[in-house]
């Protein structure tokens, strides 16, 4: 393939890769430095917190770019989205797919600094990233291959530290999974008439009336999942007290989500807060324990 990147472009390589709105890095960082703090069960060391902090940034970047080149005959005719570079035609195709292999390769720079089993589970996380966009052609439930990919960063913090895959762990992931599942509904229901139009699926149009309701269901699993981590990891009473202003921040997106469409949005928005919060009281539990 000819190389295709060209500076004069740079401003449309970063809204593919989404500088400009990192909600989804947050969403996908503060998983991570759960599973890294309970993991080294307090702050983990620099080099790591470092390198899986970059790794986030970076595949949250890459998802972007190959999200956008799956999407770039759809997006064209969703009205939030046919501004994207690739849906206008400000960039090629050529050009999106050498700036996600970049970015991948940069990714797999940081894995010079892991133990080989991580890297073997890295693998894992770049076929996640790699196919979830092509998902909502097949299936209903996109949003559930989502929530895998953006909890791979958990298994792979443990074999970091621990060099093992602990019951916890797994506990932490399904949390995650369902909780990502949750807030990507509600960014789905923002676009659901047009990707019904379109032949788009998604897990609202799949939950249909039903889908604020199923979205809550998903949030209360969650949260018992968190308080079953807590009581397994023997955090502090600090952590549940997080959980329980998770709790009302899941309340306060219901409501507001119940009002419109851009409702939704900012629901889905609002849930940078809630990851906030589980790293707050996990991050404190060590600290006054130790």
């Amino acid at each position: 393939m000819k190389l295709a990147l060209h500076w004069a472009h740079r401003d449309y390589y970063l809204q593919l890769m989404r500088i400009n709105k990192p909600i989804g890095t947050y969403l996908l960082l503060w998983p991570t430095w759960w599973a890294l703090w309970l993991a080294a069960e307090g702050p983990p060391a620099l080099c790591l917190l470092l390198v899986f902090s970059a790794g986030v940034v970076l595949m949250r970047a890459a998802g972007c770019v190959i999200n956008d080149y799956a999407d770039r005959k759809w997006d064209g005719a969703v009205e939030r989205t046919k501004q994207r570079p690739l849906a206008s035609g400000a960039i090629s195709s050529s050009e999106a797919l050498q700036l996600f292999a970049l970015l991948v390769l940069l990714s797999a720079g940081l894995l010079l600094f892991l133990n080989w089993q991580t890297v073997l589970l890295s693998v894992v996380a770049l076929l996640l990233a790699s196919v979830y966009p092509f998902m909502k052609r097949y299936t209903h439930l996109p949003q559930v291959v989502l929530g895998a990919a953006f909890s791979w960063g958990m298994p792979m913090a443990f074999m970091a530290i621990q060099l093992q895959l602990p019951p916890i762990l797994w506990l932490l992931y399904v949390a995650n999974l369902l909780w990502t599942v949750a807030y990507d509904t509600y960014y789905a229901l923002v676009d659901r008439p047009d990707d019904v139009k379109v032949g788009i699926k998604s897990t609202a149009i799949l939950f249909g009336k039903y889908a604020l309701a199923i979205i809550a269901l998903l949030q209360l699993c969650t949260l018992l999942l968190l308080v079953t981590v807590g009581y397994l990891a023997q955090l502090h009473l600090v952590y549940y007290l997080s959980l329980i202003a998770a709790a009302g921040c899941f309340i306060y997106q219901y409501i507001i989500a119940r009002r419109s469409r851009q409702g939704c949005f900012s629901a889905f928005l609002h849930n940078h807060y809630v990851g906030m919060l589980v790293f707050a009281g996990i991050a404190l539990s060590y600290l006054l324990q130790g």
